[in-house]
């Protein structure tokens, strides 16, 4: 008898797919509960003005090189190895943006993430706040919560130096580091979103991290669909709201089934 593998394949299909379309889930949310849109205006602004710090300081210094280093545009030569760095400097600006919005786009905006994540959670349950908001309260979450994004991006820096240095292993350093480095971006990614809603469950790391293993292709689907939204210009002003509002509509679908 031939075995049936059609629920095999199809289950860790269906499993990143829905894992990916929660980013896109969230946008929808946003739209049944215009209410949240006024929690989006600071995360916003700091997103804007890390976006356009990075980009004008960025090239306004390499422009600073080329004038200083780059043979004249007067020798045709000149003209080719002019363009060609301004096309290397467009790339690595890109790059260059990609780790301030994850970074410290993330950082600064920590705090508001956390009431974006909280009051998400109400409304996708039909609960009622209780809690009134108060500047006391918030800012008192707000400096837990820029001290563990610091702990965070610190374990992210320490371990993305580590596999730089494992690069420079003759002959199979490359190979893994060309593996573990997107391994442990997607990582980054679930463990920076999720943590809003984990942290608030007080789940400690250890069962966070349980937590996530257990759903491998979900907590993928989920990471890609995030990198996705990065990596296209301007949607990345609304990625991390977007991230953090599909990590906790995700919480809600699955929660953890440990007491906490």
């Amino acid at each position: 008898m031939i075995p049936d593998l059609t629920a095999t394949v199809v289950k860790p299909v269906s499993g990143f797919t829905r894992g990916f379309s929660y980013p896109l889930r969230a946008a929808r949310f946003f739209g049944r509960n215009p209410g949240l849109m006024k929690y989006l205006a600071i995360p916003f602004l700091i997103n804007l003005v890390v976006f356009s710090a990075t980009v004008y300081f960025g090239l306004d210094l390499f422009q600073g090189m080329l004038d200083a280093y780059a043979p004249g545009t007067e020798v045709w030569y000149g003209v080719i190895l002019y363009y060609f760095a301004w096309t290397i400097a467009l790339l690595l600006t890109m790059v260059l943006v990609f780790f301030s919005f994850t970074l410290i786009g993330n950082l600064i905006a920590s705090p508001f993430n956390e009431l974006l994540s909280e009051r998400a959670e109400v409304l996708r349950f039909g609960a009622l706040d209780e809690e009134r908001f108060s500047f006391g309260r918030f800012w008192s979450e707000a400096k837990y919560a820029v001290a563990v994004e610091l702990k965070k991006m610190t374990a992210f820096a320490l371990c993305m130096l580590l596999l730089f240095g494992i690069n420079f292993i003759p002959g199979i350093g490359s190979l893994i580091y060309a593996v573990l480095v997107p391994a442990l971006t997607l990582f980054f990614l679930v463990v920076e979103y999720l943590a809003f809603v984990l942290m608030r469950k007080r789940m400690t790391f250890a069962q966070q991290r349980r937590y996530i293993f257990k759903r491998p292709i979900l907590m993928t689907g989920f990471a890609c669909g995030v990198f996705c939204l990065l990596a296209i210009p301007f949607v990345q002003f609304f990625c991390i709201p977007l991230a953090v509002v599909g990590a906790t509509l995700l919480w809600c679908d699955f929660p953890a089934e440990e007491k906490v």
